[in-house]
Order: C-alpha cells, then structure tokens, then sequence
C-alpha cells in the first residue's frame, strides 16, 4: 500500500519494516517525481516496480499529471507504456 507521506514530500511503501520511497515535488499542475529509493535488503524483489505501480496508480486516481526526473521511474514508463498517458513533458523525455 503506497502512502502520500506529504510533510516529507514521498510517496512510502513499507516492506518487511524497511520503507522504499519516491520524493516529489507538487507544482500547481503537475506533480514532479524526483527520486525513488530501495533500501539495500529489498533490491531485487521487485518492490521499486511494485512502488512504482502503485505512485502511478494513485496519482491516476487524482487525474494528476506528472514530469518524471528519476531515471528508475523514466525507465518503467518506457518499459510500461499504459501510464505515459500521465506524463505532462519536461522531465519524461530525458535519455
């Protein structure tokens, strides 16, 4: 279960006591993702894709637009294709 963690600006997922985030930055229009962190013992198991999924998936529940500047996240747009519909530009184009 991902949590809006907004005092710290991170959406945080706990897994196994351990917690994996991603930061962001909330503009007016769009939602800017900055970072994403796995602790060290949870890499491996899937839990930044898992993390990833579910920030895309509430942020769809919001109707919110995002600018992706995490290289974790810019890569599973391009490896998951049914979320680009949330991009708003900038960041997401980076290579």
């Amino acid at each position: 279960m991902i949590r809006d963690n907004a005092a710290r600006g991170r959406f945080e997922m706990d897994v196994d006591g351990k917690t994996a985030f991603v930061s962001y930055r909330a503009k007016p229009d769009v939602i800017e993702l900055l970072h994403s962190e796995t602790p060290a013992e949870l890499r491996g198991r899937g839990v930044g894709t898992r993390l990833a999924r579910g920030v895309f998936d509430l942020l769809r529940e919001r109707n919110a637009k995002v600018a992706v500047y995490c290289g974790f996240l810019i890569d599973f747009l391009r490896r998951h294709p049914e979320y680009r519909d949330l991009e708003a530009g900038a960041g997401s184009d980076r290579t």
